[in-house]
């Protein structure tokens, strides 16, 4: 019997040996690529179907996220209640969403119902027919959503600063207004989904415990319809002139929205798996620099962080947090501060074993189930790299050295190329 009396053993966690389960990866009689992961001990599973659909693609703001929101809310045969009352039936989740270059339908079932599944996925997204009512219905919410979030400094901040960085017309930068809302039209979104659904390039991800036949019953559905891969959006990155802001929005609000960012490659980038390193360490976790300077030393603020942010065609280091208005500024100089103290003092290596501890026990947490697995494969595959990616970027986290983090400080935290934003 087990000894309860004697603790486990700890151990380093840089010293563990991680693997990437393998995807198989199949292509439809159309050309689409499928990819398949057979894993977990549940009878569960998820498929999605990646669309090049994303907001970079449309003419009109809002389109993209208004046709896959809308995408599930009606055929010419079944009404929204219906199609939910159907997935509902079988315990099962029918989900999509919308990002700058892509949008995705998800659906989580169990592994006997998929095969009755998957058809009824095909009807809603071949036959999406984008009811009157229901666009009405998510006109006026979408407005009123927009109104409230308004009135709060972070929601402001997030996209004041992606237009700082970007540019007002890039899809990472552009945002919506109730006028934007306020004009769709339903012959927009019809378009949108011919285009971008039923000719354009679809991608599937298939994950957990895998029914046998899986493969021939998305080929005879999604095989049979025509696709094609989309021209790659020529992003334009035309980032203000003006790197420091204060923006009033609320002139009784008690505490503000603090943004410091500059642009940064996106993954293909050889500095980026260290950056991320060194971005932990500076404020990725609840043990970083900013966390033990501003929140526990100073108190000026429940929490910061700092990030790379999550794009395929380019990207930016973000930091974010909120403070009080009377020491917004002070906040600011002690991120500086910050940064400084990583160009000009050397890493002990204490600290370094720590963050490397946090990286790889978070990527062990990743690696926990095959939904997981497969979110990794995702980040992989929709972002053009490979296999390597992974191996290299753990490589790195287990030998990257504090002479080559500090190197990659003077490198990056310069102030004159950071910008800021505090919106009160």
């Amino acid at each position: 019997m087990l000894n309860r009396t004697i603790p486990p053993t700890i151990q380093n966690a840089s010293t563990f040996t991680l693997h990437l389960k393998a995807v198989r990866s199949i292509v439809l009689q159309n050309g689409i690529e499928v990819y398949l992961l057979d894993a977990g001990t549940q009878d569960v599973m998820q498929v999605e179907w990646v669309f090049d659909a994303g907001n970079g693609y449309e003419q009109n703001n809002t389109v993209a996220a208004a046709t896959n929101h809308l995408i599930k809310n009606g055929t010419a045969k079944k009404t929204a209640y219906d199609i939910n009352e159907y997935f509902e039936f079988y315990g099962a989740y029918l989900q999509r969403a919308c990002y700058n270059e892509t949008a995705v339908v998800s659906l989580s079932c169990l592994s006997k119902q998929a095969i009755m599944l998957i058809p009824k996925v095909f009807e809603v997204i071949h036959e999406a027919s984008f009811p009157a009512e229901e666009l009405a219905i998510y006109q006026q919410n979408a407005q009123q959503q927009l109104a409230v979030n308004l009135k709060k400094c972070d929601f402001v901040a997030n996209r004041l600063i992606d237009t700082y960085l970007y540019g007002a017309q890039h899809p990472y930068g552009k945002y919506n207004t109730a006028e934007d809302y306020q004009q769709l039209k339903r012959e927009w979104l019809v378009d949108f989904h011919q285009q971008f659904y039923l000719h354009g390039r679809c991608r599937i991800f298939v994950s957990g415990k895998l029914p046998t036949g899986i493969e021939q019953i998305l080929d005879n559905f999604f095989g049979q319809w025509s696709s094609s891969k989309n021209n790659n959006i020529p992003y334009t990155v035309q980032p203000a002139q003006q790197k420091n802001y204060r923006i009033i929005n609320d002139a009784n609000g008690v505490q503000g929205a603090i943004r410091i960012a500059t642009p940064f490659p996106n993954r293909h980038h050889p500095d980026f798996a260290k950056v991320m390193v060194l971005n932990t360490l500076f404020g990725g976790f609840f043990g970083s620099r900013l966390m033990n300077n501003i929140r526990e030393d100073k108190g000026y603020t429940y929490g910061i962080h700092s990030y790379i942010q999550n794009h395929i065609a380019s990207s930016a280091w973000m930091i974010s947090t909120e403070a009080g208005r009377d020491v917004c500024e002070a906040t600011i100089q002690e991120v500086y501060k910050e940064m400084d103290a990583l160009c000009n003092e050397p890493i002990d290596e204490e600290e370094l074993a720590l963050v490397r501890n946090f990286m790889i026990g978070s990527i062990l947490g990743d690696l926990d189930g095959p939904f997981q697995i497969m979110s990794r494969w995702k980040n992989i595959i929709l972002n053009g790299l490979t296999e390597s990616y992974f191996y290299d970027s753990v490589h790195i986290i287990k030998t990257i050295t504090a002479a080559e983090l500090q190197a990659l400080a003077k490198k990056y935290f310069q102030k004159e190329n950071w910008y800021e934003l505090v919106v009160i």
